[in-house]
């Protein structure tokens, strides 16, 4: 393996003296940005220096950013770096707006598509969109990090997609990871041989069958975890076991509806601290649900590593009319020492809710809980009780068993 850079290969102990010195860094900057100094209180960004100290701070969630950016748009003051210094500002889905920049890979892209095996010589067809989402130019920022050549394509058009990828030579792809089957299967339709052998892929699931698809016709496929407000946060590499995370942020699993991390393995939310100071989002809150691998990637890099995306971690359900949210289980779970886990589960009984609360504790007896579930949820429920570590370690805390169809 070549790294992109040092950073890829740094022991555990030099990377967490650089995080004592980037941590604080980031902080201080957070607290010139009003809306995130209001969020963090009163924090001293010098004792921030570890992941223990980190996961003291609150967590921040988007339906937070999309309040704050509707009180005072564009940014709603989480934005240390003045608008007038960002060449880009972009308008995702909510909306919700984010920054950008054209420095040196800004959203850190870049070292996956060079774990990808992109780089100079490489004409990348970039089919993610350049309208508005910031997700065009992200991948072209990756790709001017590692000195590959850009057919801006955006969507749509595929027979001049398959035109042009066969006219400039477009040797790799960049785009969510089913439309590149849909170019394939045009450029078979036309009768034209394309020489495209690389695929950097996000934006949706790559299923097994799909990657397959793509092997089969000699490309190699490999995908990344990233948003919009983010950017890069874990990667495949040749080894495919599972995705690292990337140099430039901190990923914690919590529990959802919490910002307590969980052990090592177990599911839970992604929280993310970009270490980017012109927009460093602290515990950010993604709503996404994985796990932690053990160990380093085989490949050689010696970051953290994550399974990849595994669910929504925000599982709020209706129950008899009321609204039940992760962070109300959290609580149940925590009104009681011994509750090592709960959940929720919703189901039917004629024409009637049902819910079910399964709570995982050496305790005997129901009822002790009783009050604490009524209290806590607002409803009452069955209390079932079972030994810990009987409860599916998928992340989940409401399990909603009803059918619509």
């Amino acid at each position: 393996m070549t790294p992109f850079d040092a950073l890829e290969t740094r022991t555990e102990e030099a990377r967490a003296a650089d995080l004592a010195r980037a941590l604080p860094e980031a902080l201080r900057a957070a607290l010139r940005a009003p809306g995130l100094a209001v969020h963090l209180g009163d924090v001293d960004p010098d004792a921030v220096t570890d992941r223990d100290a980190l996961a003291r701070l609150p967590v921040l969630r988007k339906s937070a950013l999309v309040e704050a950016q509707g009180a005072k748009p564009p940014f709603g003051g989480l934005n240390p770096t003045p608008l007038s210094e960002f060449e880009h500002v972009f308008q995702s889905p909510g909306p919700i707006y984010e920054p950008g920049r054209t420095g040196h890979d800004w959203w850190r892209l870049g070292r996956f598509l060079h774990a990808s095996g992109v780089g100079k010589g490489d004409v990348v067809q970039n089919c993610f969109s350049y309208h508005l989402v910031p997700a065009g130019m992200m991948f072209e920022n990756a790709a001017r990090a590692v000195g590959a050549t850009v057919l801006p394509a955006g969507t749509g058009q595929t027979e001049l997609q398959v035109i042009a990828a066969r006219d400039v030579g477009a040797t790799a792809y960049a785009g969510t990871p089913d439309y590149l089957k849909m170019i394939l299967e045009k450029a078979d339709e036309m009768g034209v041989s394309l020489g495209i052998t690389k695929a950097v892929v996000g934006g949706g699931a790559l299923f097994p069958s799909l990657r397959t698809y793509y092997e089969e016709r000699g490309i190699t496929c490999r995908q990344c975890y990233a948003t919009a407000d983010l950017g890069n946060v874990a990667y495949e590499s040749d080894a495919l076991d599972g995705m690292i995370v990337d140099e430039g942020v901190i990923v914690e699993i919590v529990r959802p509806g919490t910002g307590d991390p969980v052990p090592e393995g177990e599911v839970g939310e992604v929280v993310v601290t970009t270490l980017n100071t012109d927009y460093p989002l602290i515990r950010f809150a993604t709503g996404d649900l994985s796990a932690v691998l053990p160990g380093e990637s085989p490949c050689g890099r010696t970051n953290m590593r994550i399974k990849g995306w595994m669910g929504r971690a925000d599982q709020t359900t209706k129950i008899k009319g009321m609204f039940v949210r992760p962070e109300q289980v959290a609580a149940l779970v925590a009104h009681h020492e011994e509750i090592h886990r709960a959940r929720v589960i919703a189901s039917r009984a004629g024409e009637k809710d049902v819910m079910t609360v399964r709570i995982e504790t050496r305790a005997q007896n129901p009822a002790l809980y009783e009050t604490t579930v009524l209290s806590t949820l607002k409803l009452r429920g069955e209390v079932e009780l079972v030994p810990p570590g009987s409860l599916p370690n998928d992340g989940l805390v409401i399990e909603d068993l009803r059918r619509y169809d």
